[in-house]
Parts: C-alpha cells; structure tokens; sequence
C-alpha cells in the first residue's frame, strides 16, 4: 500500500472513488511502487466504502458533480497533479447532462493545471453506425473526449475506454434460463464475433495506472481497456465448463433483443441504450476504427481473463 499524505508525492483526484472504475483506480495506485497521494470524490463521505477509503489513506470529499455546483467541482481539483475523471449516464440517462458534466469535470481540471486528465470515454456509436444506430451513453462521452482534446492550452487527455465489465454477466447480461433448463447468453451476430472483456473492479485502474507512469508519447492517446478478447461462442463454453451448466451464446434479431430488454423491466431510454450498443458493436466493432493491438501493453500486471474471472465467482444465484 503506498498511500500517502507526504506532500512531495503526486496528488490524484478521483472521480467516482467509491464507484467502479474509480475503485479499481485507487486499487492500482495503491499497488505501485511509486506513492501517490488520492484525493476521493463522493457525494456521501459516510457511506460505509468511503470510510474504508478514508482509514486507507485516502482524502475523501463530498461534492456534488453538477453543472449547478460548479465552483464547488473545480475547488475540489484545486493542487491536483493528474485527475482521473468519470460521469455515470446510468444515473439519469440523459445525454445532454452527461456532456455538459463531463466538459465540466474536464473544465475543472484544467483549471487546476493537472499534468495529465484520464478521462474514461467511448467510442461514439452513432458515428461508428454512419448514424445508423445511437446509443447515448457511447456517443455523450465521445463528445467530452473531442471537446477535451479541442481545448487551446489545454491539458494532455489519454482517453482510457473501458471494454465490456465481465461483472454484467452476473447482473444485466446474465444468460437466461430456457424451458428445459439450458441457459443461453444472448446478443446479436455471430457466435464468433470477438469481445473486450474487463475484470473492471480489479483491472480497470491498471490501464490509468499505465496512462499516469507511461511514456508520453501515450498522453493524447486512446487506450482500449480490455483483459481478454473471446468470442461470444467462446465465453459461453468457458462458463459451460467451469459450472457444469449447459450454456450457449444464441444471437437474436434486433426485435428479439429489444423485447428480451423489456421483458427486464427496463426504462425505455435503458433499452434504446443498450439496443444501440449490441447492434453497433456487431456492425463496426466495440472500439470503432481504434486500435487494440497493443491496449494491454505496459500494465503493471496481467489482468483477469474471463476463465479466471467466472472460476473466482460464484455463480449459484445466476445459474439457478
């Protein structure tokens, strides 16, 4: 654990520290050799994660990142060296709150002269599509990462995209359960086509991690986040093997997909959404015209694989 409060170390503001991503950010610097000081940001400092946060090391603040509460978001920057920044479209689906709290978050550290912004974008869909399919929360934070990158004087952005969490197949995206007890993981496409899967709870701060201690060549890059690439046939025989569950990969029609989405109870917005991501995806690839090659090249350790990650998990509620 190398968490410090000593002054000659760099400061790190953390969006959404008690969150995801901003989890597995904190989780990484915390593995590095080199210390780091980590500045947390949270709406509520007494919830149970921030306060474990807290006794680590880490300086957690409450602050509301709205546009409405913006001279509070940019004090909280202010003496930050590099700011790990994320907004969450899930909270209120809406794509034009999204940008302007993104372009704000990125304002702020700005204004703060931070070395380095790693700002967790997308690959915009409905450029990807031609305007074919659109899915909002892929195509708001395109939006921020060409408005950050836009800036006169501003900051170096590494745009860090996060690949598919491998978390969703337990919750949104778990494989159903058919008639004769057979569970199938649904989509749309081939069986073949590849994904980028992510341990984003483990891994997800490696590819910031590699972002703040790499070379600078990387610093107004994109990094595509992933552990793994497999295939959707592929994913649905590691899970089959591991649990002794008869599990496939069955692709649907765009219809059949979005009336499997309803089925959830999902909000409309939700199902467009996610609809937009599945068929996009499938028609231009998850990270559009960016290269993966060489997205896990630098990080500080291997990260999960999908086998490792469904042998870890338990997966007796999901598969019952």
């Amino acid at each position: 654990m190398t968490i410090t409060q000593d002054k000659s170390a760099p400061l790190v503001a953390v969006v959404g520290a008690t969150g995801v991503q901003g989890g597995s950010v904190i989780l990484a610097l915390s593995e590095s050799k080199d210390p780091y000081r980590i500045r947390g940001f949270t709406r509520d400092t007494n919830k149970e994660t921030a306060q474990k946060l807290s006794k680590d090391g880490v300086e957690m603040i409450a602050v509301n990142l709205t546009v409405e509460n913006k001279e509070k978001v940019f004090e909280a920057f202010q003496g930050a060296d590099f700011a790990f920044a994320v907004t969450n479209y899930w909270e209120h689906m809406t794509k034009d709150r999204e940008v302007a709290e993104g372009k704000m978050l990125i304002d702020a550290a700005n204004a703060a002269k931070v070395r380095l912004i790693a700002w967790s974008g997308l690959s915009s869909i409905v450029k990807n599509t031609n305007g074919k399919y659109r899915a909002p929360h892929f195509d708001g934070k395109e939006e921020v990462t060409e408005y950050a990158r836009t800036l006169v004087g501003g900051v170096p952005v590494v745009d860090v995209q996060a690949g598919i969490y491998m978390q969703n197949y337990k919750t949104m995206m778990a494989p159903k359960k058919e008639a004769d007890g057979s569970f199938k993981i649904i989509g749309v496409g081939s069986g073949e086509m590849t994904l980028p899967l992510i341990d984003a709870v483990l891994d997800y701060g490696l590819f910031i991690r590699r972002a703040i201690e790499g070379p600078k060549y990387e610093r107004f890059s994109t990094i595509c986040v992933y552990g793994e690439e497999l295939s959707k046939d592929q994913m649905a025989q590691v899970l089959a093997t591991a649990t002794g569950k008869d599990v496939k990969y069955t692709g649907l029609t765009e219809d059949q997909l979005v009336e499997s989405f309803r089925a959830n109870g999902w909000p409309e917005p939700m199902v467009r959404d996610v609809q937009g991501v599945h068929c996009g995806t499938s028609e231009a690839g998850y990270y559009g015209k960016h290269d993966v090659t060489h997205g896990r090249d630098g990080l500080a350790r291997a990260p999960v694989t999908w086998a490792e990650f469904v042998k870890r998990e338990d997966w007796s509620e999901v598969l019952q």
